[in-house]
Order: structure tokens, then C-alpha cells, then sequence
């Protein structure tokens, strides 16, 4: 299933981008200088020269925190790690009865609000507990004879990070899943977020784009780059909903959906999501000094103790009907909170 999905944000780490980490090793005292692929088919039992190869090239591999190249040779000391993109657990999903917030649901596909705190699907540190063990759960009780088997096989065209709340579609046969990953990949799906940010912004709206991509020393981090060389393309709109002095509430709108994307993105023009601890949004970026205003930025934060970003829309073309469909949700009640929060601090503020 990894191979078929393309990250909604965030994924919000993207599926066929999500790395997990296979081997860790420190190259032994003895070891004399090897060829890096030779080294791993010698370590990696069934592995092939080929796939070993592409891992390079997809820099899966690194050496001493770095990517290398195919003919790099290890040597005594060296830091190699493998990553790769297939959960470590067992492919069976096992259902487990969670609640589920359905929006929609037919023969053909499923529409979710995930709540905050929800990893969507089993992987490294992650694997039970999870949006699709929900869903087995759930597809289970509607029929009994389902084949687990299937289910980690097809449902997944997008997700949303752990700490983003809000909607995804899921397909419930191979059909629409392949239907909806076209959809995906064409970039003709409605999806629009709503984040609280850092910073005022001078113009009403724009477009941020630059290339992201997995960092190249932070694994689990990811960066904006200029050249076309790093990373994969990547288009976020934006548009300002209103303005709380030292932050802002803003609409995003993807055009593409790469892992992080309006997170990095945002980082990357100065304006992080507010609390958001991987890029830098949960300190204070912008506002005063004192002490008074530093303790109402700590009560912000623990009344949205997460990125405070919303999967508010998502708009697709059914599957199988062919029907346009378009599916809003509601803001959370911890981003609900915190907008009122810094809305009535702005407007103390305009009356000092």
C-alpha cells in the first residue's frame, strides 16, 4: 500500500516517502574498505544488488549522517544506516475498536475527521492504535468474512500528521483506490487547511513555492529547497482569515501534497505554525518581553498543545459515480479556543 499513496501534509509524512529505519550499524574495526552495495548484500539476507542500488540512489542510505554514492567504501568506524519505506511490523492490520468520526461512508469509499493525536496508520513506534486498525475494526463489524489480509492492500490515498486534525478519504475497494490516486497525483483535489501562524503578514494572500524534501542530516525533519535537484516540487497558496497582532489565522489551499508541506512551507517564508515543535513554532517568534506577555504565550500553548492546523475541506471526484463531492469540518475546540484567545488579546491590545 505504501508505494500507491501521496502525502496529504503533511503526512503528514507522505507513504512513499515515510522511512523507517532497518539497520544501524557501526562498521566494525576490521572491516577493510568494501564497496557500501557489496557491504549490504553481505549484512541484508534475500537482498539484491538492484534494490540496494535504487536505496542509494533514493538516499535510504546514509553514512555518518550522509547520503553516499553506489561505490562509496566502507571502513572501520563508518555510521551506515538503512532506511526503508515498508513498516517494519507485519503487514496484517489487526482491528481494534476505536471511535471513529465517519462524515461519509458507501460501497466504494470513506470519509474521516481524524481527531488530534491519531497516527493514521501502523509504522515504526506506531504500530497498533491507528486510524486503519479503527477502520478494520469498523469494516469488520459491517462484514464479518472480510480477509484482513486485504485491508493493509488498498484503502490509504493521503494522510494527515499525527497532530493535525481533520478530513481524509479513504477507498474501500482496489478500484477506487486507483481512481482516487489518479485524483491525487493530478493535483485535482480539493483540499483546504486552516493553520494559525507566526507573524502578521503584509499582503493578503500569496503562493509559496520551493522544493520539499527529506533534510539531509534530520531524517525525520524536512526542508524547502530552491533547486529542482532536492526534493519534489511543491505549491501552497494562502490566504490571510484574520490578523491577531503577533499572529495570524490563514486558509491554505495545497496544489500539491508533499510530507510537511504547509508546516515547512510556512517555516520557510518566517510564518511557522504556531506550537508547531518540529519547525520551530513552539517558542515565542513574535510579540514583547515582558513577563506578562510570555505567560499568556505559555497558556496559548497549553490550551493547543499541537501544530495548530485543520483539515477543514476536502473536495473529489467520486470514484465510481463520478459525482463531485465536498466534505467541511469544524475547527477543533483546542484551536477554537486559542484563536478566541489571541483575538481578544488583539483587540486589548488596539485599546491600550
Amino acid at each position: 500500500m505504501a508505494n500507491n499513496i501521496e502525502d496529504n501534509e503533511e503526512n503528514e509524512l507522505s507513504e512513499n516517502e515515510a522511512l523507517y529505519e532497518r539497520l544501524s550499524i557501526i562498521i566494525d574495526r576490521g572491516q577493510e574498505p568494501l564497496r557500501i552495495d557489496k557491504f549490504l548484500m553481505q549484512r541484508i539476507e534475500g537482498a539484491t544488488r538492484n534494490k540496494i542500488q535504487q536505496a542509494i540512489e533514493l538516499e535510504e542510505v546514509l553514512v555518518n549522517d550522509k547520503p553516499v554514492k553506489a561505490n562509496y567504501k566502507v571502513k572501520a568506524g563508518d555510521k551506515l544506516v538503512l532506511y526503508e519505506n515498508e513498516a517494519p511490523e507485519s503487514s496484517e492490520i489487526i482491528p481494534q475498536q476505536i471511535s471513529l468520526k465517519i462524515e461519509y461512508e458507501d460501497d466504494d469509499i470513506l470519509v474521516i475527521n481524524k481527531p488530534v493525536g491519531m497516527v493514521v496508520h501502523p509504522g515504526s513506534g506506531n504500530p497498533h492504535s491507528t486510524l486503519i486498525n479503527a477502520v478494520a475494526w469498523h469494516l469488520k463489524e459491517i462484514n464479518p468474512q472480510i480477509d484482513e489480509s486485504t485491508l493493509p492492500r488498498f484503502g490509504l490515498v493521503h494522510r494527515i500528521d499525527k497532530n493535525t486534525s481533520g478530513l481524509l478519504v479513504m477507498a474501500k475497494t482496489p478500484l477506487a483506490m486507483s481512481n482516487l490516486a489518479k485524483q491525487f497525483s493530478a493535483h485535482t483535489v480539493h483540499r483546504r487547511y486552516v493553520a494559525l501562524v507566526w507573524g502578521n503578514f503584509e499582503e493578503e494572500s500569496g503562493t509559496i513555492t520551493g522544493h520539499v524534501g527529506r533534510h539531509l542530516r534530520f531524517r525525520k525533519l524536512f526542508t524547502t529547497y530552491p533547486e529542482a535537484d532536492h526534493g519534489k516540487d511543491a505549491i501552497t497558496h494562502y490566504k490571510v482569515l484574520e490578523r491577531f497582532n503577533y499572529v495570524t489565522l490563514v486558509e491554505c489551499r495545497l496544489e500539491t501534497g508533499r510530507t510537511h508541506q504547509i508546516r515547512v512551507h510556512m517555516q520557510h517564508i518566517g510564518h511557522p505554525l504556531f506550537n508547531d515543535d518540529f519547525y520551530g513554532g513552539d517558542k515565542i517568534v513574535k510579540g514583547t518581553v515582558y513577563t506578562k506577555y510570555k505567560q499568556f504565550v505559555e497558556n496559548c500553548f497549553k490550551l493547543c498543545p499541537r501544530q495548530a492546523l485543520h483539515a477543514k475541506e476536502l473536495g473529489f471526484t467520486h470514484p465510481v459515480t463520478k459525482k463531485e463531492m465536498m466534505f467541511t469540518s469544524d475547527l477543533p475546540a483546542d484551536m477554537e479556543q486559542v484563536i478566541e484567545k489571541w483575538r481578544k488579546y488583539s483587540i486589548h491590545k488596539k485599546t491600550d
